[in-house]
Protein backbone atom coordinates (compact mmCIF):
# COMPACT_ATOMS: atom_id res chain seq x y z
CA UNK A 1 0.00 0.00 0.00
CA UNK A 2 1.40 3.43 -0.98
CA UNK A 3 1.72 6.32 1.47
CA UNK A 4 -1.18 8.02 -0.30
CA UNK A 5 -3.36 4.92 0.07
CA UNK A 6 -2.42 4.63 3.74
CA UNK A 7 -3.36 8.26 4.32
CA UNK A 8 -6.69 7.73 2.55
CA UNK A 9 -7.34 4.63 4.65
CA UNK A 10 -6.69 6.53 7.87
CA UNK A 11 -8.98 9.40 6.82
CA UNK A 12 -11.92 7.33 5.57
CA UNK A 13 -14.90 7.10 7.88
CA UNK A 14 -17.25 4.14 7.25
CA UNK A 15 -20.13 6.01 8.92
CA UNK A 16 -19.77 9.06 6.64
CA UNK A 17 -19.53 6.78 3.61
CA UNK A 18 -22.57 4.80 4.77
CA UNK A 19 -24.56 8.02 5.11
CA UNK A 20 -23.53 8.94 1.57
CA UNK A 21 -24.72 5.63 0.15
CA UNK A 22 -27.97 5.88 2.09
CA UNK A 23 -28.63 9.30 0.58
CA UNK A 24 -27.77 8.07 -2.92
CA UNK A 25 -30.53 5.48 -2.64
CA UNK A 26 -33.04 7.91 -1.17
CA UNK A 27 -34.63 9.20 -4.41
CA UNK A 28 -34.30 6.42 -6.99
CA UNK A 29 -32.57 3.06 -7.56
CA UNK A 30 -28.84 3.01 -8.23
CA UNK A 31 -27.61 2.65 -11.78
CA UNK A 32 -26.00 -0.74 -12.58
CA UNK A 33 -22.57 0.89 -12.32
CA UNK A 34 -23.36 2.50 -8.97
CA UNK A 35 -24.89 -0.73 -7.70
CA UNK A 36 -21.66 -2.57 -8.52
CA UNK A 37 -19.64 0.15 -6.77
CA UNK A 38 -21.93 -0.04 -3.73
CA UNK A 39 -21.63 -3.82 -3.47
CA UNK A 40 -17.85 -3.56 -3.83
CA UNK A 41 -17.77 -1.00 -1.02
CA UNK A 42 -19.87 -3.26 1.22
CA UNK A 43 -17.60 -6.25 0.60
CA UNK A 44 -14.37 -4.30 1.05
CA UNK A 45 -14.57 -4.04 4.83
CA UNK A 46 -16.96 -5.54 7.43
CA UNK A 47 -17.03 -2.10 9.07
CA UNK A 48 -18.69 -0.71 5.94
CA UNK A 49 -21.61 -3.13 6.12
CA UNK A 50 -21.95 -2.64 9.89
CA UNK A 51 -22.05 1.15 9.47
CA UNK A 52 -24.61 0.97 6.64
CA UNK A 53 -26.81 -1.44 8.64
CA UNK A 54 -26.68 0.88 11.68
CA UNK A 55 -27.69 3.93 9.64
CA UNK A 56 -30.44 2.02 7.81
CA UNK A 57 -31.87 0.52 11.02
CA UNK A 58 -31.93 3.93 12.65
CA UNK A 59 -33.76 5.45 9.67
CA UNK A 60 -36.27 2.60 9.59
CA UNK A 61 -36.98 3.20 13.24
CA UNK A 62 -37.73 6.91 12.83
CA UNK A 63 -38.88 7.26 9.23
CA UNK A 64 -40.56 3.94 8.55
CA UNK A 65 -38.58 3.42 5.37
CA UNK A 66 -35.33 1.89 4.23
CA UNK A 67 -34.19 3.32 0.85
CA UNK A 68 -32.37 1.36 -1.78
CA UNK A 69 -28.75 2.22 -2.38
CA UNK A 70 -29.58 6.44 -5.91
CA UNK A 71 -27.20 11.16 -7.05
CA UNK A 72 -24.04 11.42 -4.97
CA UNK A 73 -24.28 14.31 -2.51
CA UNK A 74 -21.49 16.48 -1.24
CA UNK A 75 -19.87 15.99 2.16
CA UNK A 76 -21.74 19.06 3.37
CA UNK A 77 -25.05 17.53 2.23
CA UNK A 78 -24.26 14.32 4.09
CA UNK A 79 -23.62 16.28 7.24
CA UNK A 80 -26.80 18.28 6.71
CA UNK A 81 -28.82 15.10 6.21
CA UNK A 82 -27.43 13.49 9.35
CA UNK A 83 -28.15 16.68 11.27
CA UNK A 84 -31.73 16.55 9.95
CA UNK A 85 -32.19 12.96 11.12
CA UNK A 86 -30.83 13.80 14.57
CA UNK A 87 -33.02 16.91 14.76
CA UNK A 88 -36.08 14.93 13.65
CA UNK A 89 -35.44 12.24 16.25
CA UNK A 90 -34.66 14.70 19.01
CA UNK A 91 -37.67 16.93 18.27
CA UNK A 92 -40.15 14.04 18.05
CA UNK A 93 -38.89 12.38 21.20
CA UNK A 94 -38.45 15.61 23.15
CA UNK A 95 -42.12 16.53 22.65
CA UNK A 96 -43.28 13.47 24.57
CA UNK A 97 -40.39 13.43 27.02
CA UNK A 98 -40.59 17.08 28.05
CA UNK A 99 -44.38 17.19 28.15
CA UNK A 100 -44.19 14.70 31.03
CA UNK A 101 -41.25 16.58 32.59
CA UNK A 102 -43.17 19.86 32.56
CA UNK A 103 -46.27 18.19 33.98
CA UNK A 104 -44.26 16.71 36.84
CA UNK A 105 -42.52 20.03 37.50
CA UNK A 106 -45.82 21.90 37.75
CA UNK A 107 -47.24 19.39 40.24
CA UNK A 108 -44.14 18.95 42.41
CA UNK A 109 -42.96 20.74 45.53
CA UNK A 110 -39.43 19.32 45.37
CA UNK A 111 -37.52 17.84 42.47
CA UNK A 112 -34.00 16.92 41.37
CA UNK A 113 -32.34 17.18 37.98
CA UNK A 114 -30.23 14.73 36.03
CA UNK A 115 -27.44 13.37 38.23
CA UNK A 116 -28.61 15.43 41.22
CA UNK A 117 -29.63 14.05 44.62
CA UNK A 118 -31.14 16.08 47.42
CA UNK A 119 -31.91 15.62 51.13
CA UNK A 120 -34.95 17.46 52.49
CA UNK A 121 -36.28 18.15 55.97
CA UNK A 122 -40.09 18.37 56.07
CA UNK A 123 -42.19 20.49 58.43
CA UNK A 124 -42.63 17.62 60.92
CA UNK A 125 -38.91 16.82 61.04
CA UNK A 126 -39.16 13.83 58.69
CA UNK A 127 -36.47 13.53 56.03
CA UNK A 128 -36.73 12.70 52.34
CA UNK A 129 -33.72 11.87 50.19
CA UNK A 130 -34.45 12.24 46.48
CA UNK A 131 -32.59 10.22 43.87
CA UNK A 132 -31.71 11.90 40.56
CA UNK A 133 -34.59 13.00 38.27
CA UNK A 134 -37.13 12.52 41.04
CA UNK A 135 -40.02 14.62 42.29
CA UNK A 136 -42.50 14.68 45.16
CA UNK A 137 -45.57 16.68 46.10
CA UNK A 138 -46.28 17.32 49.80
CA UNK A 139 -49.84 17.46 51.18
CA UNK A 140 -49.57 18.07 54.92
CA UNK A 141 -52.84 18.87 56.71
CA UNK A 142 -54.29 18.50 60.17
CA UNK A 143 -54.63 14.81 60.89
CA UNK A 144 -52.53 13.53 58.00
CA UNK A 145 -49.11 13.70 56.39
CA UNK A 146 -49.49 12.73 52.76
CA UNK A 147 -46.95 12.86 49.93
CA UNK A 148 -46.96 11.79 46.28
CA UNK A 149 -43.92 10.35 44.54
CA UNK A 150 -44.42 11.74 41.05
CA UNK A 151 -41.24 10.47 39.47
CA UNK A 152 -38.05 8.60 40.26
CA UNK A 153 -37.08 7.34 43.71
CA UNK A 154 -37.01 8.56 47.28
CA UNK A 155 -35.95 7.32 50.70
CA UNK A 156 -38.29 8.40 53.51
CA UNK A 157 -37.13 8.68 57.15
CA UNK A 158 -40.26 9.32 59.17
CA UNK A 159 -40.67 11.16 62.46
CA UNK A 160 -43.25 9.19 64.50
CA UNK A 161 -46.62 10.86 65.06
CA UNK A 162 -49.48 8.47 65.87
CA UNK A 163 -52.05 11.23 65.39
CA UNK A 164 -50.95 11.90 61.80
CA UNK A 165 -50.15 8.87 59.65
CA UNK A 166 -47.35 9.29 57.10
CA UNK A 167 -48.57 8.09 53.68
CA UNK A 168 -46.77 8.05 50.33
CA UNK A 169 -48.86 7.73 47.18
CA UNK A 170 -47.17 6.15 44.15
CA UNK A 171 -48.35 4.32 41.01
CA UNK A 172 -51.98 4.27 42.14
CA UNK A 173 -51.25 2.72 45.55
CA UNK A 174 -50.20 3.89 49.02
CA UNK A 175 -47.36 3.13 51.40
CA UNK A 176 -48.11 3.92 55.06
CA UNK A 177 -45.24 4.13 57.56
CA UNK A 178 -45.56 1.84 60.55
CA UNK A 179 -42.01 2.65 61.65
CA UNK A 180 -39.07 4.68 60.48
CA UNK A 181 -37.57 4.33 56.99
CA UNK A 182 -38.42 2.95 53.56
CA UNK A 183 -37.50 3.43 49.90
CA UNK A 184 -40.01 3.81 47.04
CA UNK A 185 -38.86 3.67 43.40
CA UNK A 186 -40.93 4.05 40.24
CA UNK A 187 -39.77 2.00 37.24
CA UNK A 188 -41.69 0.98 34.11
CA UNK A 189 -45.07 1.91 35.68
CA UNK A 190 -44.34 -0.16 38.77
CA UNK A 191 -43.68 0.96 42.35
CA UNK A 192 -40.95 -0.94 44.21
CA UNK A 193 -41.07 -0.62 47.99
CA UNK A 194 -38.14 -1.64 50.23
CA UNK A 195 -38.20 -1.29 54.03
CA UNK A 196 -34.92 -0.29 55.65
CA UNK A 197 -36.26 0.10 59.22
CA UNK A 198 -39.36 -1.25 61.01
CA UNK A 199 -42.34 -1.84 58.65
CA UNK A 200 -44.88 -0.33 56.26
CA UNK A 201 -48.40 -1.12 55.06
CA UNK A 202 -48.79 -1.23 51.28
CA UNK A 203 -52.24 -0.95 49.68
CA UNK A 204 -53.03 -1.35 45.98
CA UNK A 205 -55.67 -3.01 43.83
CA UNK A 206 -57.93 -3.64 46.84
CA UNK A 207 -55.31 -5.61 48.77
CA UNK A 208 -53.07 -4.74 51.74
CA UNK A 209 -49.76 -6.29 52.76
CA UNK A 210 -47.39 -5.51 55.61
CA UNK A 211 -43.73 -5.33 54.62
CA UNK A 212 -41.18 -5.83 57.36
CA UNK A 213 -37.64 -4.49 57.71
CA UNK A 214 -35.37 -6.11 55.12
CA UNK A 215 -38.27 -7.00 52.83
CA UNK A 216 -39.63 -5.59 49.58
CA UNK A 217 -42.76 -5.65 47.44
CA UNK A 218 -43.91 -4.21 44.13
CA UNK A 219 -47.21 -3.27 42.51
CA UNK A 220 -48.53 -1.55 39.39
CA UNK A 221 -51.61 0.55 38.69
CA UNK A 222 -54.71 -1.23 40.03
CA UNK A 223 -52.74 -4.41 40.77
CA UNK A 224 -52.31 -6.03 44.16
CA UNK A 225 -48.88 -5.81 45.77
CA UNK A 226 -46.66 -8.86 45.53
CA UNK A 227 -46.11 -10.95 48.62
CA UNK A 228 -43.17 -9.52 50.59
CA UNK A 229 -39.80 -11.09 49.79
CA UNK A 230 -36.28 -10.70 51.23
CA UNK A 231 -34.39 -7.59 50.11
CA UNK A 232 -30.94 -6.09 50.54
CA UNK A 233 -31.56 -2.47 51.61
CA UNK A 234 -27.89 -1.56 51.16
CA UNK A 235 -28.07 -2.67 47.53
CA UNK A 236 -31.38 -0.90 46.89
CA UNK A 237 -30.14 2.40 48.37
CA UNK A 238 -26.61 2.21 46.91
CA UNK A 239 -27.48 5.29 44.82
CA UNK A 240 -26.96 7.31 47.99
CA UNK A 241 -23.29 6.25 47.80
CA UNK A 242 -22.88 6.89 44.10
CA UNK A 243 -23.42 3.27 43.01
CA UNK A 244 -26.14 1.41 41.13
CA UNK A 245 -26.29 -2.31 41.90
CA UNK A 246 -28.37 -4.65 39.75
CA UNK A 247 -29.02 -8.33 40.30
CA UNK A 248 -30.83 -10.22 37.52
CA UNK A 249 -32.61 -6.98 36.60
CA UNK A 250 -34.35 -6.46 33.23
CA UNK A 251 -32.22 -4.30 30.93
CA UNK A 252 -35.14 -1.90 30.43
CA UNK A 253 -35.13 -1.09 34.16
CA UNK A 254 -31.33 -0.79 34.19
CA UNK A 255 -31.38 1.75 31.35
CA UNK A 256 -34.19 3.64 33.08
CA UNK A 257 -32.12 3.84 36.29
CA UNK A 258 -29.00 4.95 34.40
CA UNK A 259 -31.13 7.53 32.62
CA UNK A 260 -31.48 9.46 35.86
CA UNK A 261 -27.77 10.25 35.56
CA UNK A 262 -27.49 10.65 31.78
CA UNK A 263 -28.07 13.94 29.98
CA UNK A 264 -29.47 12.24 26.92
CA UNK A 265 -31.65 9.37 25.78
CA UNK A 266 -31.13 5.66 25.16
CA UNK A 267 -33.60 3.82 22.93
CA UNK A 268 -34.14 0.17 22.06
CA UNK A 269 -34.42 -0.57 18.35
CA UNK A 270 -35.25 -4.20 19.29
CA UNK A 271 -37.85 -4.15 22.07
CA UNK A 272 -37.04 -7.71 23.18
CA UNK A 273 -33.71 -6.43 24.52
CA UNK A 274 -35.58 -4.81 27.41
CA UNK A 275 -36.03 -8.24 28.98
CA UNK A 276 -32.35 -9.23 28.89
CA UNK A 277 -31.08 -9.69 32.44
CA UNK A 278 -28.26 -7.69 33.99
CA UNK A 279 -26.17 -8.32 37.11
CA UNK A 280 -23.61 -5.58 37.62
CA UNK A 281 -22.37 -2.64 39.69
CA UNK A 282 -22.04 0.76 38.00
CA UNK A 283 -20.92 4.16 39.20
CA UNK A 284 -23.41 6.99 38.81
CA UNK A 285 -20.67 9.34 37.56
CA UNK A 286 -20.37 7.88 34.03
CA UNK A 287 -23.59 6.29 32.71
CA UNK A 288 -22.26 6.23 29.12
CA UNK A 289 -19.38 4.02 30.25
CA UNK A 290 -21.93 1.76 31.95
CA UNK A 291 -23.84 1.47 28.68
CA UNK A 292 -20.60 0.49 26.95
CA UNK A 293 -20.02 -2.23 29.54
CA UNK A 294 -23.57 -3.52 29.03
CA UNK A 295 -23.00 -3.54 25.27
CA UNK A 296 -19.89 -5.70 25.70
CA UNK A 297 -21.14 -8.07 28.40
CA UNK A 298 -24.49 -8.81 26.68
CA UNK A 299 -23.08 -8.93 23.15
CA UNK A 300 -25.24 -6.01 22.00
CA UNK A 301 -24.53 -3.17 19.61
CA UNK A 302 -24.85 0.53 20.38
CA UNK A 303 -25.12 3.28 17.78
CA UNK A 304 -23.97 6.61 19.23
CA UNK A 305 -25.26 9.80 17.63
CA UNK A 306 -23.12 11.71 20.14
CA UNK A 307 -23.19 10.79 23.85
CA UNK A 308 -26.72 12.18 24.07
CA UNK A 309 -28.60 9.93 21.66
CA UNK A 310 -27.83 6.21 21.83
CA UNK A 311 -29.60 3.26 20.17
CA UNK A 312 -29.25 -0.29 21.47
CA UNK A 313 -29.88 -3.15 19.04
CA UNK A 314 -28.88 -6.70 18.11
Amino acid sequence: MTDEEKAGSLQRNPRDEAIGWWIRGKDRPLSPEDQTEFETWLARDPANKAAFDDISDMCEHFMGMRPRPAPLSSHAMRRLWLGGVVAFAATSLAFFMYFDEISVFLRSDYETGTGETKRLTLADGSHVELNAKSAIAVHYRDGQRRLTLLQGEALFEVTPDAARPFVVEAAGGTVTALGTAFDVALATNTAHVTVTEHRVAVASGGRNVTVEEGQQTAYGDDSAPELPSPANPDRVTAWRRGKLIFENTPLGEVIEALGRYHNGQVYFINSDLRERRVTAVFGTDDPVQAIGEIETSLGLHATYLTRYLIFLHH
